[in-house]
């Protein structure tokens, strides 16, 4: 019985991956509805502005070298970031290059997404980065600039227990977190869309994994986590919602600077 329960599961999950014709479902945006908001707005007022020069934190722009080298690292030296190593792997992941449309608006990111939908939003928990305070902070795409959220008690214990127990992203310089606002692409793409979010995911964190390697980092993308843990860090619910605003953790990344003596690489 156990078993049945087990494989009927697996199946209805399979369906997930894929894609579906069915006239039965309207979009919001065939239906007229409003598009939801291209990304959310800031909720402080502490605000941190990034660089868009980044000519001067490349080490490795050799992309062949690059795509032989990166792997998923795990292993951190105690070296801070930079300011504008992380303003860079922002931008690399989410950054807007271009707000195009007049009333149906979008925008061009540095990543692929399914109709330009971009429905992720970016969250940081910051451990050793020069310039910024430890603790949990949000990416604003459309103005390229970080919003400090507050300091997180016990934080690298708190983000390991999330995590499944995987201490070094708590411990990490930096821990990316991407959350996902699922209607973003819903309003176009309604059962399709889903799907395209999870495909649109890895996306961004593999451009995390190249950008990482360009400046010396190494990163780790992580996709166990507990989801009430992991959304209550952000302040988010995990219960099950049809809201246009519902939002929850989908993936993250522990990134970090690498020792790169032989041995280590």
């Amino acid at each position: 019985m156990e078993n049945d329960k087990i494989r009927a599961g697996i199946m209805e999950l399979r369906e997930l991956m894929k894609s579906k014709d069915d006239d039965s479902y309207v979009s919001g945006q065939n239906q007229g509805l409003p598009q939801p908001p291209l990304a959310k707005e800031n909720v402080s007022d502490k605000i941190i502005p990034l660089t868009d020069n980044f000519e001067h934190i490349i080490q490795n722009n050799d992309f062949l070298n690059i795509l032989n080298t990166r792997t998923s690292k795990r292993k951190y030296t105690e070296e801070s970031l930079t300011l504008d190593e992380v303003a860079f792997l922002l931008w690399a992941t989410q950054g807007v290059k271009q707000v195009i449309g007049r009333q149906k608006k979008a925008t061009m990111r540095t990543v692929p997404s399914a109709g330009a939908r971009h429905p992720f939003e970016t969250y940081l928990f910051i451990n050793r980065v020069k310039g910024l305070e430890q603790g949990l902070y949000h990416y604003l795409a459309l103005e390229h600039k970080l919003e400090y959220l507050g300091p997180v008690q016990d934080q690298a214990d708190q983000v390991s227990k999330a995590y499944g127990g995987q201490v070094f992203l708590g411990n990490a310089p930096v821990a990316f977190v991407w959350t996902v606002i699922p209607y973003r692409t819903e309003w176009r793409y309604t059962i399709n869309a889903q799907k395209y979010a999870l495909l649109d995911a890895g996306h961004l964190c593999q451009n995390l994994y190249l950008a990482s390697e360009s400046i010396g980092c190494g990163a780790c993308g992580i996709g166990a986590y507990e989801q009430p843990l992991a959304d209550g860090l952000l302040g988010l619910d995990s219960k099950p919602s049809d809201a246009e605003d519902n939002e929850f953790v989908v993936y993250a990344a522990a990134v970090g600077k690498i020792d790169k003596s032989p041995e280590q690489i």
